[in-house]
């Protein structure tokens, strides 16, 4: 593995560990050049309560791989979530940086009602 993956797999562990002695649900992200993902997990860690992708038809359509494409999941996974009766999380970045489509995801999550 390449060092700056290392580092990133670092930072996201270090911050699950946070995380998980909060005991509360958390909104996790992972991006791919091409998709970006998100899931609100369980406090025990074991159980999806909820997820979003622009994997998702309704996403799908247009470009994917940009903020607007994350901004519409995160409206998505804020609109499920709400669905599933979660109202506040923790956000987990997974240990990607807080800018660019990380940031967009979770702005447009706060927006559609998600606490964290």
């Amino acid at each position: 593995m390449s060092e700056k993956k290392i580092s990133r797999i670092r930072r996201a562990r270090r911050s699950r560990v946070k995380i998980s002695e909060l005991g509360v649900n958390r909104l996790c992200v992972s991006r791919s050049n091409q998709h970006i993902y998100a899931q609100i997990i369980a406090p025990n860690g074991s159980q999806v309560v909820a997820s979003a992708s622009t994997l998702d038809e309704s996403i799908r359509s247009g470009a994917t791989g940009n903020t607007e494409a994350a901004a519409k999941v995160g409206g998505l996974i804020a609109e499920r979530a709400k669905a599933a009766g979660v109202e506040e999380v923790a956000f987990d970045r997974s240990g990607f940086k807080y800018h660019g489509r990380i940031k967009a995801l979770a702005d447009a999550a706060r927006e559609g009602g998600l606490k964290f």
